[in-house]
C-alpha cells in the first residue's frame, strides 16, 4: 500500500452523500511533519538558502549573442540576494507599504524571480498577471486586486496600454524588467504612472536602502488567478505557510529515494511562473540551494535550451510530453527497417523487466546505450526526474517516457487550490502508470458520493469527487466568499474531479464533475460557456462542445440552422435534406469558418476554438436520453452516443496535424 487509512468511510444520511475513507501519505501516518518555525515562510526558506549557499549558481538565462542565442549565464544567490533588497528598497521609496499587491507581467526570467522575492521581503502581496486567460483578464485582474505597482516585461508593455486595458490607469509605478522606448514612457507619464527601466529602479534602491518587513506564515504570499467557469477568473489566496509547506513537502518526499536531489541540480523553467506547478518546482530549488535556468521564450526551440542546459529536472504539462512522443517517433520513422525494429525488441525488452520490478537503470543498460541514450541527448544528456502535472498524461506516453528517458517519471495532482501537490506518484513503479500517486506528504484525501453521476466511494471500486484537506490548502477566493463556501464544507476543499481509489492506495483521476474540461496542455475550459457563445452563431442551432483531457483540441457536434444551411447550399449548388447536407464536408468546412469567425469576435482563447465538427441534422432535445427533462446536456450520454465519431474525428485532426 501506497497510503494508509486514517479514518473509515460512512454512509449517507439525512440526504447526505456518502464519503469515503480519509487517506494519508505513509509518512504522516499519525500526523503531518512539523516544519522548522524558523522557516515557516516563502521569505525565510529563501534566505536561509543564501545565508547556508552564498556562491551556489541560481538563476540561469541565454543572451543573443550576433543574433544567435548563446550559452547560459548565471548569477549566484549571494548577487540575487542583492538585487532583491534594492528592488524591495525601491518599491517601499515610492510609498508602498506591507500588504499592498504587486502585479508581475511577464515570461519567465530572473527579473521576475527578484521582483517575487523582493515581495516576500517586504510583506507584500504577488499577484501574476498571465494573459492567456482571456483577453481581459490582465484589466480584470488589476482592478480586482486593486494592483498599483507592476513588473512587466518589454514585449507586454504595448498590451498593458491599449484599450482593453483602460484599468491601468489605477497604476501609480511601472517597472520594466529590461528597458523602456521613450514612446512607452511618455504613455506611462500621460496616464500618471512613473515608469522605469530594470536598471533605474535598482538604483533607487541602492541609494535608499531598507530594512525589509519580513512576513508572518499567516500573510498572504500570493494570489493566483485561474480561468473560473463564467469567464471571470477567480484568485486564489495562498499564504506564507502554504508556500512553506508546500516546499518542504516537496524535500521530504524526495528524501525517500537513493537518488537524492542536490545543490547541484538543475530545473529549466518554461512553463509559467503565472502557474503554480513552476512556481512551488522553484520555490522547493532555492530552498535546496540548486540552479533555475530559463529557456529563451521560444516553447518551439525548447530541445535547443535543453541541449544547452543540460537540466537534470524536467517538469511539463502533457502536452509537453506529447511533442517529445511524437518527436521520437518521427524520427523512428526516418530509421532503416532494421533499426526500427531493434528499437521495439529492445523497448519491449526493457519494459518486460521494469514491469517485473526492476528500476529502470538497471532494467536493461544494453538496451540504454543502444536505443535509449539518443531520446535522454534530446532532453539534454543529464535529465534524472520528469515529472508531469497539469492535466492526466496519457498511460501510453507515461510507459513510453518512463523505458526510453532513462530518467525516474512521475505523476503529480493538484490546484492551485492546493498549493499545486495534492498527490505524488512513485519512481519506477510501473503500477502507477495511468494514477497519479498517494496523498502529498501535508495532505489528507477523500472521496465523495457523486450521485447524480453515479459515483460511490463504498462501491467495489470506490469513486467519488476528491475532496482535499491539509496544510496546503488555499485560504479563499480573493473577494468571492461565496464561492469559498461553495467548495468549502466541513474542511473539505470540493476540487470537483472524481478520482478512484485503487486497491494499492494510490488515486486515479477519472472524470470532472463539473462542466469544466482540461485540456492536455494543462488549460481548462469551460464548455458549457463556449455552447453559449458558440450558439449565437446564425449556422448554429444547437451545440455540444467536447474536450478530452488527453488531447489538446476540441471538438463540437452540431445541430445546424435548417434555414441558413439551405441557403449556403442553395448558393453552392447543393439540393438534398438537411440530413444529407450534414454529410458533405463542405458544409463541415463552412461551419468550422463560422464558428472560428464567432470566436474571433469574442475574443476566446486559442485553445477555445473549435478544430472539428460533427453535424447532426436531428434537434439533440427530441433524444430525451440526451438532455435532461429541463433540456440541460448529458454529457456523459452525448459521449457515449457520439463515441465512435468522436475518436473518428479525432483521428482525422492528428492525420492531418502530422501532414503539416
Amino acid at each position: 500500500m501506497f497510503s494508509v487509512r486514517v479514518e473509515e468511510g460512512r454512509e449517507g444520511r439525512d440526504g447526505q452523500p456518502s464519503v469515503g475513507p480519509i487517506y494519508r501519505n505513509l509518512l504522516a501516518k499519525d500526523e503531518f511533519p512539523p516544519i522548522n518555525p524558523d522557516l515557516s515562510t516563502a521569505w525565510e526558506l529563501f534566505r536561509a538558502s543564501v545565508e547556508k549557499h552564498p556562491r551556489n549558481r541560481m538563476l540561469g538565462w541565454r543572451e543573443l549573442v550576433n543574433g544567435k542565442w548563446g550559452p547560459y549565464v548565471w548569477k549566484t544567490y549571494s548577487e540575487v540576494f542583492e538585487e532583491i533588497l534594492q528592488a524591495g528598497s525601491a518599491l517601499r521609496a515610492h510609498g508602498v507599504e506591507p500588504g499592498a499587491r504587486i502585479g508581475i507581467y511577464g515570461s519567465n526570467c530572473p527579473q521576475w524571480i527578484v521582483a517575487m522575492e523582493a515581495c516576500n521581503a517586504h510583506s507584500l502581496i504577488c499577484v501574476p498577471l498571465y494573459d492567456t486567460l482571456g483577453s481581459g483578464a490582465v484589466n480584470f485582474i488589476i482592478d480586482h486586486s486593486e494592483i498599483d505597482v507592476v513588473f512587466v516585461q518589454d514585449k507586454k508593455v504595448k498590451q498593458l496600454f491599449s484599450d482593453e486595458c483602460p484599468q491601468v490607469k489605477r497604476l501609480k509605478l511601472l517597472v520594466c524588467l529590461s528597458s523602456l522606448t521613450n514612446e512607452e514612457k511618455d504613455m506611462a507619464i500621460s496616464k500618471g504612472i512613473k515608469p522605469y527601466s530594470w536598471n533605474e529602479f535598482l538604483q533607487i534602491g541602492k541609494e535608499n536602502p531598507l530594512e525589509v518587513s519580513p512576513p508572518q506564515p499567516f500573510n498572504i504570499c500570493t494570489i493566483m488567478y485561474t480561468s473560473g467557469t463564467s469567464g471571470e477568473p477567480k484568485g486564489v489566496i495562498l499564504t506564507h505557510e502554504n508556500v512553506a509547506y508546500g516546499a518542504r513537502g516537496v524535500d521530504l518526499f524526495m528524501e525517500q529515494f537513493e537518488d537524492k536531489m542536490t545543490v547541484d541540480d538543475v530545473y529549466i523553467s518554461f512553463l509559467p511562473l503565472a502557474h503554480i506547478l513552476d512556481r512551488i518546482i522553484e520555490e522547493y530549488f532555492f530552498f535546496k540551494g540548486a540552479s533555475v535556468g530559463y529557456y529563451h521564450g521560444n516553447i518551439n526551440e525548447i530541445r535547443d535550451d535543453l541541449e544547452e542546459l543540460k537540466p537534470t529536472f524536467l517538469a511539463g504539462v502533457p502536452r509537453v510530453f506529447e511533442r517529445i512522443h511524437e518527436g521520437v517517433l518521427k524520427a523512428l520513422d526516418e530509421l532503416n527497417p532494421f533499426r526500427r525494429t531493434a528499437f521495439s525488441i529492445l523497448y519491449k525488452y526493457k519494459l518486460k523487466w521494469m514491469q517485473l520490478g526492476y528500476k529502470h537503470r538497471d532494467a536493461s543498460p544494453l538496451a540504454d546505450l543502444l536505443a535509449f541514450r539518443k531520446v535522454k541527448a534530446r532532453l539534454g544528456g543529464r535529465l534524472r526526474l520528469i515529472v508531469s502535472g497539469g492535466a492526466a498524461l496519457g498511460s501510453e506516453i507515461e510507459e513510453f517516457l518512463r523505458v526510453t528517458s532513462c530518467a525516474f517519471v512521475v505523476q503529480g495532482y493538484g490546484l492551485t487550490e492546493t498549493c499545486g501537490l495534492s498527490a505524488v506518484g512513485y519512481p519506477d513503479e510501473m503500477c502507477m502508470i495511468g494514477a497519479v500517486g498517494s496523498p502529498f506528504l501535508y495532505s489528507e484525501l477523500r472521496l465523495v458520493e457523486v450521485p447524480e453521476m453515479g459515483y460511490n466511494p463504498l462501491g467495489d471500486v470506490p469513486r467519488g469527487e476528491i475532496c482535499v484537506k491539509g496544510k496546503t490548502n488555499f485560504a479563499g477566493y480573493y473577494k468571492n466568499p461565496e464561492l469559498t463556501k461553495e467548495v468549502y464544507r466541513d474542511g473539505w476543499f470540493h476540487t470537483g474531479d472524481i478520482g478512484e481509489m485503487l486497491p494499492n492506495g494510490v488515486m486515479k483521476i477519472i472524470d470532472r464533475k463539473k462542466n469544466l474540461v482540461k485540456l492536455s496542455q494543462g488549460e481548462y475550459v469551460a464548455v458549457e460557456y463556449l455552447e453559449k457563445v458558440y450558439g449565437i452563431a446564425p449556422i448554429v442551432e444547437d451545440i455540444w462542445v467536447y474536450g478530452d483531457s488527453f488531447k489538446s483540441t476540441l471538438i463540437a457536434v452540431v445541430v445546424p440552422n435548417e434555414e441558413n444551411s439551405r441557403k449556403w447550399a442553395h448558393q453552392n449548388g447543393y439540393l438534398g435534406s438537411l440530413q444529407e447536407l450534414c454529410s458533405l464536408n463542405k458544409l463541415k468546412s463552412y461551419v468550422l469558418l463560422e464558428l472560428k469567425a464567432t470566436a474571433e469576435r469574442n475574443k476566446l482563447r486559442g485553445f477555445e476554438y473549435i478544430k472539428g465538427v460533427i453535424l447532426e441534422p436531428r434537434l439533440l432535445e427530441l433524444d430525451t436520453n440526451l438532455v435532461t427533462a429541463t433540456l440541460k446536456k448529458r454529457r456523459d450520454k452525448l459521449f457515449k452516443h457520439y463515441k465512435a465519431e468522436i475518436e473518428n474525428l479525432y483521428e482525422q485532426l492528428n492525420g492531418e496535424a502530422a501532414k503539416h
